[in-house]
Order: C-alpha cells, then structure tokens, then sequence
C-alpha cells in the first residue's frame, strides 16, 4: 500500500466536498464544487489536479469527478472528524451552530486518526448515537 499523501487543509476541504456532492449524484462537476465552495473555477482545477496526482480521484479531461475507493475512504475519514468536532463543540460546549461549524472546518485538519479514534470512543460514551 502506498504511503499516504500529506494533503494541505484545502485539498481536504475540496476532497470532503466531492464526498458530499457525490451522495446526491455519483459524478461531481466542477462548477458544483466550485459553487458550494465559493471559490473560482481555476482554484478548483488545480485541487483537482492536486487529488488526481494523488489518486484520490479519476477524470478524464475536463470531464466529471469521480472519488476513487482511496479517495471515498479518505474523504469519509475527513468528514468524520469534521461530524465529530461539531458534534463535540455543540452538544458539549454548547457552541451555536455557526461557530461550531467554523470551528470544526479549521480543527478537522489537525487532529490526527489516533486522537479522532479516542475522542469517538468517548463521544460514543458521553452522548447516544445520533
């Protein structure tokens, strides 16, 4: 297995992003990534090539974007320390959404899998399952 690829905050955001798109519709375009991000076409298009070299997603040439099993498993990782942050900063701290989520989008990228693995085991303890 290959080694796994340091990916900037940004590249997650853009990689937890194509996850979510892909729930509703299994190939994500661009312009949609672009939309939900607020971002410009060209900074999706060099993420994009960013995840490909990584091969974390598939597409052909200008085409649509497709997480590959690499990609989905990293995303959903992603997204659950994304869930469990928020989780953690609304129904523990008592947070307001808004800033909870805030919060959670700039923690996700620095806890590590050890620490996210514990910190899910306790939530798991302290607050049922949703």
């Amino acid at each position: 297995m290959a080694a796994k690829r340091t990916l900037s905050p940004s590249n997650e955001d853009y990689l937890e992003k194509i996850l979510e798109l892909s729930q509703s519709s299994e190939a994500v375009r661009s312009v949609d990534i672009a939309n939900h991000l607020h971002v410009s076409k060209a900074g999706v298009y060099k993420a994009v090539g960013v995840l490909r070299e990584a091969g974390l997603i598939a597409q052909a040439h200008y085409g649509q974007i497709h997480l590959t099993e690499q990609g989905r498993l990293r995303a959903a990782n992603i997204l659950q320390r994304h869930r469990m942050l928020k989780r953690f900063l609304v129904e523990i701290l008592e947070l307001d959404d808004e800033t909870a989520e805030q919060d959670a989008c700039r923690m996700e990228h620095a806890i590590s899998d050890k620490t996210r693995s514990r910190w899910i085991e306790w939530l798991h303890q302290v607050l049922p399952d949703p």
